[in-house]
């Protein structure tokens, strides 16, 4: 896990390369790589690379990157892992390919030189690179087929450049910070900014599953080589297996899940919730050999005693599987001397992301650089209420959505009714108008705001502009471009995974866990494991959730299976409101969906004040 950042001049006429630029850019990444830095100039001065650099596996100088082949015709720099690197290799040694390290890196040279830009659907892991081809003069951009690692990239008309973080490309000083209304009004909606958007009009997110090549001309289209919709519907033309099987199929995928990622150099720790997700990691990495687990746990000083503390049950599960249990509790104080780090941390705007900052902090603290993480797990599951919501919402409410103009007139009824203070919440007013097509009822379950709400926080005009770019329906239903044999369960599961999970959950957990140089894991996030596990409506018949809990041997404790599901929650709502004078509950009130979260991360400085 590293940051990368690379600086192409494709154009004759464009300048060289500004080393300096390139220095700039890597320094702004350097708590993604506090094992070492590099920085490689090709002899044109046309082509540059930077790197910064978390050593996990190959702990040694000949991993160090920007990478060479041998004969000199490839470069790369590289962020993440390679699960199925070994396999890779020896597969490549057999064809003759020499290897001088045992560095993944060097596997994915090779590959290349093997089979050029279908390699990409070779690799088991999370990865983003660029690979220069001095031969060819080509430039390889590509990102994992489901969004683990970021990577972005800008380019003016004679030079591309790109980097793990979007900040990291504005702090080199040649990128435009001018705003970019689709993402702003974006991230107002869900919470997240929705890739290949930024917030910022000349930065752009490849999206995950794609490859960029820039040539003598520049930057082609991105090219797609993974549709998780397109693989959920794969996966749904296998034979249907009896409970029994499709339980045994389940454990014998998350088994081989954890067996890949705990690949590596260092020792390999975990994120542990009192959840079944996280607990079925512990022991499933036990039930594989690992002795002596660290186990780290987020507690918060206001939640001793209550039901919402985690630490209680998490120390309950260490206990079982023998993990080395690391309990840190964080208090308000903490929280408001560490916020204006986590608003400078935070790459995009988000308003998720405090617990994975904390609790990578703990990480670090004990000296820990890589650890697992259940996310995930809902994902694949159907862990999530809109599981249920979203299909039930479009089977009530989809018959009366053909009515013409009957949904806009009842949300302007109900707008008023809210207005008038009868308690209702204001996405209510849009249930008709968006309750009765699957990407309208996705945007009413995920969203902080709805699109009417917007020209009261935002210039009216950038809302206009962003909502004609965005097309916040369209682009949900972007997602499901596939539904050849989805089933209710796969619908959801396609939109959860290719909007919520990768454009706020990954993006969180990438900055927060690289700002204190953690590698997180997440071993439920695997397009292999995804296509072993049984289709989505059997998944949906054999209450998976506690399948997953009978994975370890012995199985997870019944405090744990029968607690109800409650998400992770902190206090942040509730310091934020008391800091604004404004009235608080004696219990926990905060969702991850907090309007006023929303609001404080906006208001921190992203963008000029006249876009607000």
């Amino acid at each position: 896990m590293c940051g990368i950042a690379g600086i192409r001049a494709y154009l004759a006429v464009a300048p060289a390369v500004d080393r300096a630029e390139l220095a700039r850019i890597n320094d702004r990444m350097a708590a993604r790589g506090p094992d070492g830095q590099g920085l490689w100039l090709a002899a044109d001065g046309r082509t540059g690379f930077a790197h910064q650099r978390l050593a996990i596996i190959d702990l040694s100088e000949a991993g160090a990157q920007p990478m060479h082949s041998a004969c000199g015709q490839y470069t790369i720099t590289f962020n993440g892992e390679i699960y199925n690197y070994r396999e890779l290799r020896d597969e490549l040694a057999a064809r003759g390919h020499i290897f001088r390290s045992g560095s993944d890196t060097e596997v994915l040279l090779q590959l290349y030189a093997d089979c050029g830009p279908a390699m990409v659907r070779k690799l088991r892991g999370m990865f983003a690179f660029g690979l220069w081809d001095a031969k060819k003069r080509t430039l390889l951009l590509a990102r994992d087929p489901l969004g683990i690692k970021p990577l972005y990239w800008s380019d003016d008309g004679w030079t591309l450049r790109f980097a793990s973080q979007a900040k990291a490309l504005l702090a080199g000083g040649a990128v435009a910070r001018d705003p970019d209304s689709a993402g702003i009004v974006g991230f107002h909606l869900f919470g997240s900014v929705p890739e290949p958007f930024t917030v910022w009009r000349d930065i752009h997110c490849l999206p995950a599953g794609t490859t960029l090549t820039v040539d003598a001309t520049g930057p082609g289209a991105p090219q797609r080589y993974y549709d998780v919709a397109d693989a959920l519907a794969e996966r749904a033309l296998k034979a249907s297996p009896d409970v029994a099987d499709a339980r045994r199929c389940l454990a014998d995928a998350v088994r081989e899940s954890v067996r890949h990622h705990l690949v590596a150099d260092v020792p390999v720790a975990v994120f542990l919730s009192a959840g079944l997700d996280s607990g079925a990691l512990l022991g499933t990495m036990a039930g594989l050999g690992a002795r002596s687990v660290s186990a780290v746990t987020l507690a918060f000083a206001e939640f001793n005693g209550l039901a919402v503390d985690e630490a209680p049950l998490a120390a309950e599960v260490a206990k079982r599987y023998g993990a080395h249990h690391i309990v840190r509790t964080v208090d308000r104080a903490e929280f408001e001397a560490d916020l204006p780090a986590i608003l400078d941390a935070m790459d995009l705007p988000s308003i998720d992301g405090i617990n994975t900052w904390f609790v990578s902090k703990a990480a670090h603290e004990a000296g820990i650089k890589v650890a697992l993480s259940g996310l995930g797990a809902d994902e694949c599951f159907g862990g999530y209420p809109s599981f249920a919501d979203v299909p039930r919402s479009v089977r009530w409410l989809g018959p009366l959505s053909w009515l013409p103009g009957v949904g806009a007139l009842a949300r302007r009824g109900v707008s008023a009714a809210i207005g008038a203070g009868l308690g209702l919440h204001p996405k209510a007013a849009g249930l008709l108008q968006y309750g009765g097509n699957w990407a309208g009822a996705y945007l009413l379950r995920r969203s902080v705001y709805m699109p009417w709400e917007l020209p009261e926080l935002l210039n009216p005009s950038l809302v206009a502009d962003g909502l004609r770019r965005l097309s916040p329906l369209s682009y949900i239903a972007s997602s499901l471009q596939t539904t050849r044999g989805l089933g209710d369960f796969d619908r959801v599961a396609a939109m959860e995974t290719a909007l919520y999970m990768r454009n706020q959950l990954l993006r969180d957990a990438d900055w927060a866990g690289m700002s204190h140089g953690v590698e997180i894991r997440v071993p439920y996030v695997d397009p292999f494991f995804l296509a072993a596990l049984p289709p989505g409506e059997v998944l949906a018949r054999v209450n998976a959730k506690d399948a997953v809990a009978e994975v370890p041997q012995p199985p997870l404790p019944d405090a744990i299976r029968s607690r109800r599901k409650t998400g992770f929650v902190t206090p942040v709502g509730r310091w934020l409101r008391e800091a604004a004078g404004e009235p608080t509950h004696a219990t926990v009130d905060f969702s991850a969906a907090s309007r006023g979260w929303a609001q404080r991360v906006w208001h921190s400085g992203w963008t000029s004040p006249e876009v607000a």
